[in-house]
């Protein structure tokens, strides 16, 4: 059931003690790290490096130590800790034993078949490498996979439906078809010695400040602040001349949204305003979040600034216009170049390289009431 936390850390903890506001204003204070990554590490489902831990902890303004957690202490319970991370759909115990029986039927299947490689399963199968890593790891219940990648499933495991993929697991986990493929996937002790095992390199890292850790700070020390690409003789009298302008304006736009099925949201203006961005477009608008699609960084009551004439990139959000209303979605890159926008609730993976360009925009910002 707690598969997907690899890391339990104190970042939230921190997070919320120090009131550093939500985890996308905490992205943007680091901006060595994208949103999407800083989620991850934050929910544990990812290992963070120990740069990337010195830089949280220095925008949290404590020490990079203690964000860490010592999971051999007694006081430490991994279901309180993943307690804010999980969702009523994703503790369901069926759901759950059977996508681990998935996984380990993928695994059995790919043990025993030397065709099967990742190549020939993106290949033939139309499983890319990264959705075959969370299927092997019991990401997610085969019910929440798109109906590709369940027909997928289907033909690779000799079956045709849901039902018979069922009986399937059932019969073969009972024959001791998955003896050796399932600790692979199941065993809590294989996820709790590697955590283990990575939090101790972590700390022994952060105290010995690595080579690699200082030459990484040097290089974002080295690279030029915005300020320096203007010589000081130049920047000073166009800053004085903003100083002295009686003439700024300040660029309102109309906020829309209303919450339907799906995540979704209507495009039903709200008859409130938002302060655009600099860099808002003529044809940018506000947009209510409604609900925490992409989980507790950013609240429902967000409003985040979107413009349909730019387009999106990775690590940032997007929102894209489908037949029923808007989605908004987180942005990242799979291993193959390809553009993925992803949300919490409801669990969605989107290709985004697939949907037309102007049914896509780009987020521009975020305000948080």
């Amino acid at each position: 059931m707690f598969r997907t936390f690899l890391f339990p850390n104190n970042i939230r903890d921190y997070r919320k003690k120090q009131n550093a506001g939500s985890l996308l204003q905490l992205a943007q204070a680091i901006p060595t790290i994208t949103y999407i990554r800083l989620s991850k590490i934050e929910r544990g489902e990812i290992f963070a490096r120990a740069d990337e831990i010195r830089d949280i902890a220095a925008a949290l303004n404590v020490a990079p130590d203690r964000l860490l957690i010592d999971i051999d202490d007694p006081a430490f319970d991994i279901s309180v800790w993943a307690a804010e991370f999980q969702t009523a759909d994703s503790v369901d115990p069926l759901a759950d034993s059977l996508a681990a029986l998935v996984a380990a039927a993928v695994r059995a299947r790919r043990a025993t078949d030397a065709s099967l490689t990742i190549a020939a399963l993106e290949l033939d199968y139309g499983i890319a490498p990264v959705i075959l890593s969370r299927i092997e790891n019991a990401y997610k219940p085969i019910d929440r996979w798109s109906v590709d990648i369940r027909q997928s499933l289907f033909r690779l495991l000799g079956v045709s439906s849901a039902e018979e993929l069922e009986q399937h697991l059932v019969a073969a986990h009972a024959g001791g078809d998955f003896d050796a493929s399932l600790p692979l996937v199941a065993n809590p002790e294989t996820r709790i010695a590697k955590t283990r095992t990575k939090v101790l390199e972590l700390r022994r890292e952060l105290a010995t400040n690595s080579p690699l850790a200082k030459a990484r700070r040097k290089e974002r020390a080295a690279q030029p602040t915005l300020t320096k690409l203007m010589p000081d003789d130049a920047a000073t009298p166009v800053i004085d001349a903003i100083h002295a302008s009686d003439n700024a304006t300040v660029r309102l736009l109309p906020v829309f949204g209303a919450p339907l099925n799906d995540g979704l949201i209507a495009r039903t203006a709200t008859g409130e305003q938002v302060e655009a961005p600099r860099n808002a477009g003529p044809r940018a608008y506000g947009l209510r979040v409604c609900r925490p699609t992409l989980g507790s960084g950013l609240p429902g009551r967000s409003i985040v600034v979107v413009d349909p004439d730019r387009f999106p990139s990775a690590g940032g959000l997007a929102v894209i216009r489908e037949d029923d209303g808007l989605r908004l979605l987180s942005v990242t890159f799979d291993r193959q170049g390809r553009m993925l926008g992803y949300s919490e609730h409801p669990d969605r993976e989107i290709a985004i390289d697939d949907v037309a360009p102007e049914q896509v925009a780009m987020v521009l910002s975020a305000q948080f009431e």
